[in-house]
């Protein structure tokens, strides 16, 4: 179910759906943080109060003290230094009243006790003992001290009673901790010892640590915003932009999206859309390049099927033995023409599919020459007397960017042209060498009839053929597919009549490796 949602959800809201989960999460263990930080906080207050609490009740036991007002008021005035720390230490009698207040004691440090490891109890004149009572008398009235002797009645009655009791109180801005404990002697209870304690740096505490993570969440929240603005708007909006500019494509829709804007980009998206654009063009030129193609290949195999037509009509009707002879001369080529149109455009796409698998690497050409020119002077120089040679002008290195059977193929459909306008026993050189600009240049030179177009270029041109003599025995295709393959490997051909003699010069110009 969660793949399945965040499947159908856009990458901004992804994000968005993912960091509020981790939001949640994480409020979730704070929330559980900040509900049990004040009971650990209040635990380690009383663990304090209760070590107190036992101190006192073991000082009590040793020295002996009887739980009644003047025994525990000499006791406190004697062991005051106990109690600094604490707002507040209260006794009760076995019957719950009040017999010590460490609020009634004199505030004069002089009645601090000297010693700390020592305790001993000074016995106080009567004097001043009344001195101090009409000073601080004891308030039995006080509020707090019914609410703490109802505590205490309930204390006594109930499963916690022997043990240390810590509650809280909230009485306007105060936060109070109090702990309570009732007193044995001699295996008998005569009392009952309250410790409370002002425990507001437990309040700020929580207080602090709220506001840190109110704070922290808040900033993370300001983060993450700004993340997916800046999400949105320089990633997530630029893509949603190639997107539709692919599907317009697709859809062929005249309204186009402009994506020079990204373009213009120096960041990756910017070079995914050069690299896009590059690839829409040259999928665009390529459906161009098979359409132009077709139609083409259309228009030639129409033109020997409307001779086919004519000629087999004619045939029917004609009786004379010579004119049926050239009519069917005339069928004969016209199907040898479709055969070979249709077997060389077979052989163009299956050189495309071959193409887009074959990787380009470093490559001798010279070796690759040598072996073509050798297989063709075993075939035509023996069959015709024609000698093809391979020279260079003595370069160390030949090599160019190329696939090997690619110039293999070049090489091979050249010769094959260059023979096929050579008389017997006439000579081919293929000659390479290095111009200037340290490319690589590639002459082969026949001794034909040359070229007796004024415009060579459109040699080069699919279909076309200049072959009145060898009528149906060429499609026009091998040039152009010379032509599609240089330009593959960056290079340029040309072709002209040689200046030295008769005959054609076909130059193939690679740049270098």
């Amino acid at each position: 179910m969660f793949n399945y949602l965040l499947k159908n959800l856009s990458i901004l809201k992804k994000f968005l759906f993912i960091n509020f989960i981790f939001f949640t999460i994480i409020g979730l263990f704070t929330f559980l943080y900040l509900k049990n930080i004040q009971p650990n906080l209040i635990k380690k207050k009383s663990s304090n109060h209760i070590e107190i609490i036992n101190n006192t009740i073991e000082n009590l036991n040793r020295l002996e003290i009887m739980f009644n007002e003047k025994d525990i008021r000499s006791f406190l005035f004697s062991t005051r230094f106990i109690f600094q720390s604490l707002d507040r230490v209260i006794f009760f009698n076995n019957e719950l009243d009040l017999v010590g207040d460490t609020d009634t004691l004199d505030l004069d440090p002089r009645s601090f006790s000297s010693r700390l490891d020592i305790i001993e109890l000074e016995i106080l004149n009567e004097k001043k003992t009344k001195e101090i009572i009409e000073e601080k008398n004891i308030n039995i009235g006080n509020d707090n001290l019914v609410s703490l002797r109802d505590i205490l009645f309930n204390y006594a009655g109930s499963k916690s009673y022997g043990t240390p009791f810590t509650f809280t109180q909230e009485e306007f801005n105060n936060f109070k901790l109090t702990t309570i404990k009732n007193v044995f002697q001699d295996d008998k209870n005569i009392g009952y010892i309250a410790i409370t304690e002002n425990a507001n740096d437990v309040r700020a505490a929580i207080d602090e640590r709220k506001t840190f993570i109110i704070r922290t969440a808040f900033a993370v929240g300001i983060v993450i915003l700004i993340f997916s603005y800046v999400l949105n708007r320089y990633f997530l909006k630029p893509i949603q932009n190639l997107v539709n500019y692919t599907n317009k494509i697709k859809n062929k829709d005249n309204k186009k999206i402009n994506i020079d804007n990204l373009k213009a980009r120096n960041d990756e998206l910017g070079l995914l859309s050069k690299s896009l654009e590059d690839m829409t063009l040259e999928l665009q030129k390529r459906i161009s390049h098979a359409e132009n193609f077709s139609t083409d290949l259309v228009h030639e195999i129409r033109n020997p099927l409307a001779s086919l037509k004519s000629a087999s009509e004619i045939l029917n009707d004609t009786k004379d033995a010579d004119q049926r002879l050239k009519l069917i001369n005339i069928l004969n080529h016209d199907v040898q023409r479709i055969e070979r149109l249709i077997t060389d455009y077979s052989q163009i796409l299956k050189d495309e599919v071959a193409l887009s698998k074959e990787k380009f690497k470093k490559t001798d050409i010279v070796p690759i020459i040598n072996s073509v020119v050798d297989d063709y002077n075993n075939i035509y120089q023996v069959k015709r007397g024609i000698k093809i040679s391979c020279i260079n002008d003595g370069g160390k290195s030949y090599s160019i960017n190329g696939i090997e059977n690619r110039i293999e193929q070049i090489v091979a459909n050249l010769l094959d042209n260059a023979i096929s306008f050579s008389e017997d026993n006439e000579n081919i050189e293929v000659r390479i060498s290095k111009n200037f600009n340290k490319q690589i240049v590639i002459n082969i030179l026949d001794e034909g009839q040359g070229f007796k177009e004024k415009d060579t270029t459109k040699i080069f041109k699919r279909f076309y053929s200049n072959r009145p003599d060898k009528f149906g025995q060429h499609s026009g295709l091998g040039l152009n597919i010379v032509k599609n393959l240089v330009e593959l490997h960056k290079g340029s051909i040309a072709a002209f009549n040689r200046d030295d003699k008769r005959g054609a010069n076909v130059e193939i110009v690679f740049p270098k490796s």
